[in-house]
């Protein structure tokens, strides 16, 4: 699966990570499948952001 996200800063990106892994400890009684995908994600935006060049020092 991919995924294009354009239009937002990497911090907003990070914040998204930071919401689905909230998302995740949220479900994880009830929804452990949502739970898991929600951590699956989170952990391919994670990593996606990790591979982005560093920004310029401004």
């Amino acid at each position: 699966m991919a995924a294009t996200v354009r239009g937002l800063a990497v911090e907003e990106i990070a914040e998204i990570v930071e919401c689905l892994l909230l998302g995740a400890a949220s479900a994880e009684q009830h929804a452990p499948l949502l739970a898991d995908r929600r951590r699956a994600l989170a952990d391919a935006l994670g990593d996606a952001l990790g591979e982005l060049p560093a920004r310029a020092p401004q």
